[in-house]
């Protein structure tokens, strides 16, 4: 079992160091012959290149790309940052304010010739920073406590001071692997001077901005037709093709300058029906899942599964409009809502956490407190009078397929029909953050940031600014000055007292403002071949692709 649980609060100083990806010694035992294709499905869609965008961060993008895209860091199997020598180097040169020193190899460049530079860090920090307008970025945690990054466009070298009395404690998270996009290809697309975009952003040029961030959120879709050009990679692998039915197919970078990956094709399958099917097949050879969305999966003797805990809590994310605009309807719902129920059925405890998603410990425990035990069995009576014995209909919606998702939302329907609360099934293929934002359905069921996988970071001080004002994946647009302030000093403390103290004032303000109702901590299947080596599961949004470079298929 992933041991998340040990490294949940671990802060970015234990980060620093290098975990190797794979035993080579383990490697040595699997035999010279392998295969030259690998197929890995995960549990959500491929829309998206740039994960950093509120649908791409929901998407199954992280477990794709993670080695397509790579940063000064990666999330290792238990969710820790580890530094990725490879692509450069970190040096804190400053405490008060946190000054980090950012130097990218000399040997890294793009699969397209062009090298890696310090644009692409301006470019992540002005994207997610909240500065500028336009932007569809899914967080600005810690991105928004930096003052500046100076660059000199074109140099591999960069200076990131944060603000003062503002040293993010989990710097180790950010321009990591998924997080720097190609800035050349935005400055390519709009005409811009060679370092335009940093330029822009680096002197507040408010009209390009406008034009950088449009393309930011869009140029990086995917669709079969796509303009590879568009798509550079900077790890082990690169995207050679996207086909009608969203499978994105990656094959060994040549211009990668670490060391070549195992295994020279990867294809990428987004979820669909029929996983069963296909393992019956032996067509996959890497299933990373969540647990019972594809309902029972019954295992050839040629596959072997894995199941763990994730990082990221299941639940119902209420929309910011509708019928469920006010406190005392959401309440009502999470009266009605089974928890235990659900709970044991997904063979997890009932998961209370918003401030410390990634914790299972005192932490989590202060938010238990907060919640006090109301919102643990279905209770329709009080739900019926939270509305005052009006009529509600509720619309849920999920990505399917989802077995799992689906039986949640019908055994809240059967307990809250006792409370006149009528829930209607509104699951569907593009279910996620942007239908909800778009008033397709009442609440969304899904895991953190609106995603159908883990969708956590692996912080929680990370993870939490789903609560913040004006953050992208604050899908239910909640806005509350004191939660603000709380999750901005979870930011920069370490004291585990004073994280559990801020943790317990804001619980009971969350339990009565309801912007969402935690139901459990979404567990995790890794299905693989007998075949297979290297493959582990990971608590995080990126999933078992961390190390996809180190997989080996056996033959």
């Amino acid at each position: 079992m992933v041991q998340w649980r040990a490294v949940a609060r671990a802060r970015t100083a234990v980060s620093v160091a290098t975990l190797s990806v794979v035993a080579a010694a383990g490697l040595a035992a699997c035999g010279d012959s392998s295969a030259d294709a690998i197929d890995y499905a995960v549990d959500g869609t491929l829309t998206t290149y740039n994960t950093n965008t509120v649908a791409g961060a929901a998407s199954a993008g992280p477990q794709a790309f993670a080695r397509t895209l790579t940063g000064f860091a990666y999330h290792g199997p238990e969710g820790q940052v580890v530094a990725d020598n490879d692509f450069g180097s970190v040096a804190v040169v400053g405490r008060a304010p946190l000054i980090l020193d950012y130097v990218i190899s000399d040997k890294a460049v793009y699969s397209d010739g062009k090298p890696i530079t310090c644009d692409d860090l301006v470019l992540a920090w002005g994207a997610q920073s909240g500065r500028f307008a336009g932007f569809d970025a899914a967080t600005q945690a810690g991105y928004r406590d930096i003052g500046s990054v100076e660059c000199a466009p074109g140099q591999k070298r960069a200076r990131v001071s944060f603000a003062q009395d503002r040293g993010f404690v989990d710097y180790g998270h950010l321009f990591a692997a998924t997080s720097l996009m190609p800035a050349h290809v935005i400055a390519d697309e709009l005409e811009l001077p060679d370092g335009g975009v940093a330029t822009a952003l680096q002197n507040a040029d408010l009209p390009t901005i406008g034009r950088i961030a449009a393309a930011w959120n869009t140029i990086w879709d995917l669709k079969p037709d796509l303009d590879l050009k568009r798509f550079p990679s900077s790890g082990p692998y690169r995207i050679d093709s996207v086909s009608d039915d969203g499978v994105v197919v990656l094959v060994a970078n040549d211009r990668w300058w670490g060391t070549p990956p195992v295994t020279k094709r990867v294809a990428v399958w987004p979820r669909g029906a029929d996983i069963q099917e296909r393992v019956n097949e032996g067509a996959f050879d890497v299933v990373d899942i969540a647990s019972g969305s594809s309902g029972l999966l019954n295992l050839p003797e040629d596959y072997i599964s894995m199941d763990s805990p994730s990082a990221g809590i299941e639940q119902l994310i209420f929309a910011p409009g509708g019928p469920l605009a006010a406190p005392d309807a959401r309440r009502a719902v999470a009266l009605c809502t089974p928890r235990d129920v659900i709970a044991r059925n997904a063979a997890a405890p009932i998961a209370n956490s918003r401030l410390s998603p990634v914790a299972d410990d005192a932490f989590s425990a202060a938010e238990n407190a907060g919640e006090g035990g109301r919102y643990g069995v279905a209770v329709p009576d009080a739900a019926r009078a939270a509305i005052k014995n009006r009529p509600l209909t509720v619309r849920i919606g999920y990505q399917t397929p989802n077995a799992r998702l689906a039986a949640i939302v019908g055994a809240i329907a059967k307990t809250c029909a006792a409370a006149g609360i009528t829930v209607q099934d509104a699951g569907s293929e593009t279910a996620g953050p942007v239908a909800l934002r778009n008033n397709e359905f009442d609440a969304l069921l899904a895991s953190t940031g609106g995603a159908a996988g883990s969708g956590s970071s692996g912080s929680s001080a990370i993870d939490a600014y789903a609560f913040h004002a004006h953050n992208g994946n604050n899908l239910p647009a909640y806005a509350n000055e004191r939660i603000d302030g709380i999750i901005d000093a979870q930011a920069v403390t370490s004291d585990p007292k004073e994280l559990a103290r801020l943790a317990g004032e804001g619980s009971p303000i969350l339990w009565g403002d309801m912007p969402t109702l935690p139901l459990y901590r979404q567990q995790r299947t890794v299905l693989t071949s007998t075949k297979m080596y290297a493959v582990s599961s990971n608590p995080t949004r990126w999933g078992a692709g961390w190390n996809m470079d180190r997989w080996k298929l056996s033959t």
